[in-house]
């Protein structure tokens, strides 16, 4: 595939009809006078990163190189903006050393001391955080800090326009609020300069001439601050518009729950005299519990929960798929989103352009996938793990290497990977959970007919041929098993102490004729193969 943009501009994969929307909608087909498209993801660092965070990035990415696809010779850029000039507005659940953080609240971010004891603040060691997973994925992006970007002078001018159109910019917040916060509402809140709290008080006066605002302090005392250069930081509504104002930024998704945010931040916008960015509007991430996912309470998986038992490639997958659809994220989703994936990757070269470019794989590779490896499942290696009893990597690679003779942890890395994340979850969750039984004695004919078909069995031992016996020999006891579904179950709670299980010829295939023979022999005597 060379020049794609003809195909992608008919593509209907929601990555290329985002991209489209933004050229045809927004920018009206127009290069922005900044000389660029600005793509941003934004991140309240309060709280420990986690994975609901990390797919706004990896959807926009998709769309971005969804957008260079079609609009080649447009330049692009995706700012990660980092909210870390918020106060701390409570000690969150999963941190340590909760008691050097509590007496800084109200802070910003960037001030209060680290628990981690690893970096300058807490939000630095939360925005390291944020970048260590980008950089994981080999994200092409530009790092905004709020800190650094209010004191440095870069939305002076945008926070100027805020406090000229102030009493415009009210009128649209004020409705959304209560009536006791409604008295005392200002977009602007000042940063004290004794206590460095991010202070939510009432604005008395204002000097658009001057660039000021001014509060009273708790001794009484009138205070007059800039509203440029750090001393005062916006409402996060107020502060959202106004950095779209600021960057000009052209495309931004959100959650679900801040569909109301968006539409506010998008009237403050334009009062400013911007556009508010295209936006996409996802769907949130559930636990098991079908709660949303939190950053403050931990809930659900952390990015590196799930790259501990699976490639990163499965979580770019994961948040490819239907972004608008709410989804339970924990660990069960993790094995089958990895087959998903390697399915997905062995059909990308065969397919017809304008099909590869719906492949999820073109989209989480940046329109290159790399070239699939030997196929063996993740569901296989887990279940080949179980039979071998083992946590060794090298255990596994014998059988891999004789199922496959070129297969090596040189020759297929991706392979290894899998190897490793299999005996881990296998070891986590699979393990606990195993609960095997004996065949009863009306399955035993079945079984000793499938162990003895394997010893006489002949010619290559192809996955398919073997599926092919265990299905034949299954439909020859309607009496034990009224459908295939249980003869296959039966062999899964017997061999494999499980409800379900990988496709049998398969799994015999990778752990071997002989030993499958010796594995259907110990179950046929009453062995107990939990041991």
């Amino acid at each position: 595939m060379t020049d794609i943009s003809a195909t992608a501009r008919t593509s209907n994969a929601w990555p290329f009809v985002e991209a489209r929307s933004l050229w045809d909608e927004r920018l009206k087909g127009k290069v922005p006078a900044k000389g660029y498209v600005l793509f941003e993801t934004g991140y309240g660092p309060s709280g420990l990163p986690h994975i609901g965070t990390f797919g706004e990035v990896v959807r926009t990415t998709m769309v971005r190189r969804a957008f260079e696809a079609q609009y080649p010779g447009v330049a692009t850029k995706l700012f990660a903006f980092s909210d870390d000039m918020d106060g701390l507005r409570k000690v969150p659940d999963n941190v340590p050393n909760k008691e050097l953080i509590a007496p800084h609240l109200g802070k910003p971010l960037t001030v209060i001391p680290d628990p981690f004891g690893t970096h300058e603040s807490f939000g630095h060691h939360n925005n390291a955080r944020l970048r260590a997973f980008l950089d994981s994925f080999g994200f092409d992006y530009e790092f905004q800090s709020a800190t650094t970007t209010y004191k440095s002078g870069a939305f002076d001018k945008a926070l100027l326009r805020v406090l000229e159109k102030y009493d415009e910019v009210i009128d649209v917040i004020l409705p959304t609020l209560g009536p006791e916060r409604r008295a005392t509402y200002s977009p602007f809140l000042p940063v004290c300069k004794k206590t460095g709290v991010v202070l939510q008080v009432p604005i008395i006066a204002r000097d658009v001439a001057a660039g000021t605002v001014t509060y009273k302090d708790d001794d009484g005392s009138d205070i007059t601050v800039p509203v440029t250069g750090g001393h005062c930081k916006l409402q996060w509504k107020c502060d959202w518009a106004m950095r779209w104002y600021a960057l000009d930024v052209d495309y931004e998704m959100s959650g679900k729950d801040l569909i109301d945010s968006v539409k506010l931040s998008g009237r403050i916008c334009r009062i400013l005299g911007g556009t508010p960015p295209t936006n996409l509007t996802y769907e949130l991430f559930l636990d098991q519990e079908g709660q949303k996912i939190s950053k403050s309470k931990g809930n659900g998986l952390s990015v590196e929960d799930w790259l501990k038992y699976a490639p990163p490639e499965s979580l770019s997958l994961y948040m490819f798929q239907k972004p608008k659809t709410a989804k339970r994220l924990f660990f069960d989703v993790i094995p089958k989103t990895v087959d998903e994936y390697l399915d997905f990757l062995g059909k990308f070269p065969g397919e017809a352009d304008d099909a590869k470019l719906n492949n999820p794989t073109w989209h989480i590779h940046n329109g290159k996938p790399p070239a699939a490896e030997f196929h063996i499942t993740f569901g296989i290696l887990l279940n080949l793990t179980g039979v071998c009893n083992t946590e060794n990597p090298a255990v596994l690679w014998q059988f891999i290497s004789r199922y496959k003779p070129d297969a090596s942890p040189a020759t297929a890395p991706l392979l290894d990977r899998l190897v490793k994340h299999a005996l881990a979850y296998y070891r986590d969750f699979v393990k606990p959970t195993k609960k095997y039984r004996k065949a009863t004695d009306v399955e035993l004919p079945a079984f000793i007919e499938l162990r003895d078909g394997l010893k006489s069995f002949t010619g290559e031992a192809t996955p398919e041929g073997l599926q092919t016996l265990v299905f034949e020999i299954g439909k020859r006891h309607p009496e034990a098993f009224p459908g295939l579904r249980d003869w296959f179950q039966a062999l899964y709670q017997v061999l494999l102490g499980q409800d379900q299980g990988p496709r049998m010829g398969s799994f015999i295939a990778l752990y071997g004729v002989q030993e499958s023979i010796a594995l259907l022999s110990r179950a046929i005597a009453g062995e107990d193969l939990a041991i």
